[in-house]
């Protein structure tokens, strides 16, 4: 009898933990473990569907945690999402978490115009272009993730259709907050006066920044296997001091740069950022 009801307990503890690890997910770090996502069969008229227009609301009740832990690695939510600006890689994310509930608790909608971004405050405006074709659309980020090492965004199935990066399922944005105290006319305004480019933006894994030259040249060499080609030292003068940097490019495609990125903590690197020319 005993026995029995400590096999009780224990199935009634493994239950309780697996649907918290449900609620704190909200849907996300399954896409993680079993990323097997897929565009819908049927196509649709992106063109019909209006971006997402910016407005002032208070933070979510879910989602805004001060920080989260995700595979052993922690993430610090932040405050404001006031001057926000980062350019990277973006992807997208569709038919495996429509319906689903996101980390702010509402529900995920593929033909939405929404996103989801590991820090920035749940909900936030963004304003994401496509850098190699200067498309742009107004997101509202209302998820967590991608909890992927070289991302810094995650698009609705219709973001992505509309930015041009469902083909490769990768492509290279600028993500910009948004004063939603702004109108959208105003917001659609500046951004037309962008001059639009066609040439290819090409990007760089920035994987060191150091005071001292020779602690910059020491780590390219140590990089040297990757190709004498790829690895690039420069460097920068910040409130008049000297910094050197120490990259790995250019790429265009995000299958290469992944692969050199899956390598580095071989090479003791733990951190690094994507870097535009």
């Amino acid at each position: 009898m005993v026995i029995f009801f400590r096999i009780l307990f224990f199935k009634r503890i493994v239950f309780i933990l697996f649907n918290c690890l449900l609620l704190f997910s909200c849907g996300r770090l399954d896409k993680v473990l079993t990323p097997s996502d897929s565009a819908p069969e049927k196509e649709i008229d992106v063109t019909t569907v209006p971006n997402a227009v910016p407005k002032i609301e208070p933070k979510s009740r879910y989602g805004n945690p001060t920080s989260y832990v995700v595979f052993g690695k922690r993430y610090y939510v932040m405050d404001s999402s006031r001057g926000y600006v980062e350019k990277g890689i973006a992807s997208w994310y569709g038919t495996k978490f429509h319906g689903r509930r996101t980390s702010s608790g509402e529900t995920y909608d593929m033909y939405a115009m929404t996103a989801a971004h590991k820090t920035l405050p749940l909900p936030t405006y963004v304003r994401v272009t496509n850098l190699n074709n200067n498309k742009f659309v107004i997101l509202k980020v209302n998820d967590r993730g991608p909890f992927h090492e070289n991302r810094i965004i995650d698009l609705s199935y219709t973001a992505a259709i509309k930015l041009d990066i469902i083909k490769n399922g990768t492509g290279l944005v600028e993500v910009r907050a948004i004063d939603s105290r702004g109108s959208l006319e105003n917001i659609l305004s500046e951004e037309n006066m962008r001059e639009t480019s066609t040439e290819s933006t090409s990007f760089y894994i920035q994987v060191g920044t150091f005071s001292k030259l020779e602690n910059a040249e020491i780590l390219k060499r140590k990089l040297s296997s990757f190709g004498d080609n790829l690895i690039k030292m420069s460097s920068i003068t910040i409130s008049g001091k000297k910094f050197y940097r120490v990259r790995i490019g250019p790429f265009e495609d995000t299958k290469i740069s992944d692969s050199i990125i899956s390598k580095l903590p071989s090479f003791g690197i733990s951190k690094h950022r994507i870097v535009t020319k």
